[in-house]
């Protein structure tokens, strides 16, 4: 039996605080084991005394949640590991951007969303009907995308083929790498549209920076 993992993560929300909504989804073949990778990503933790803690890209770069009382050599450093980690992972993802502004309301976007994702999964229909089972993994975090991507994956692919699943980014690492691609991907954005914070150049440096070594490692796992 052939599994495959589709882990989801977003950033951005359906009101009014954020200009962008993104949605990363991470594919990854359960037959390509994790175990060792993670085991040295803990590993190279432990010999720097660092947290091993669940990695969310945002808190980290603005020394939020559990990054308040860390200073940023610390944080510099657990993105690094962690970057580092990514890079050697055997995992595929894919990452959705939208504008909020260009959509007259939630809906819309919604919509929107959909319609890429159908789109995006009937593209690569060989590669998913590859295997005997598709689970999606995602932490249900706002209703209105929860069901359309419900709706999105039932219709592209068997119902019978999809199991979903709640999930938290403390049980799944990879769930952690969905961040870390939405987060970077934001970025990204950010870079091109010249609106990088001072956070951002803080962490990444210049766009030339980014773009060597962060956004062209990632980008090798595209599908």
């Amino acid at each position: 039996m052939s599994e495959l993992s589709i882990l989801v993560d977003e950033s951005g929300d359906m009101g009014t605080v954020s200009k962008y909504y993104l949605i990363t989804l991470v594919f990854h073949d359960q037959r390509d084991s994790l175990t060792k990778r993670i085991r040295t990503y803990e590993q190279s933790l432990r010999q720097e005394s660092l947290p091993d803690q669940v990695f969310h890209l945002s808190p980290l770069i603005n020394a939020h949640d559990d990054y308040a009382n860390m200073d940023s050599r610390k944080r510099k450093r657990l993105l690094s590991l962690f970057r580092a980690f990514t890079d050697h992972l055997p995992f595929l993802y894919r990452t959705f951007a939208y504008r909020k502004a260009e959509y007259s309301n939630n809906e819309a976007l919604l919509n929107r969303v959909k319609r890429d994702i159908v789109n995006y999964l009937f593209d690569h229909l060989e590669f998913f009907q590859s295997f005997d089972t598709v689970k999606v993994y995602y932490d249900n975090g706002q209703p209105l995308v929860t069901s359309a991507l419900h709706q999105a994956i039932d219709y592209a692919l068997s119902r019978d083929a999809v199991v979903y699943r709640d999930a938290s980014p403390t049980k799944y690492r990879l769930l952690q790498v969905a961040d870390y691609a939405c987060g970077i991907e934001l970025t990204a954005i950010k870079y091109n549209n010249r609106e990088q914070a001072s956070t951002d150049a803080l962490f990444f440096g210049k766009w030339a920076d980014f773009k060597r070594n962060h956004i062209r490692k990632l980008r090798k796992h595209l599908l």
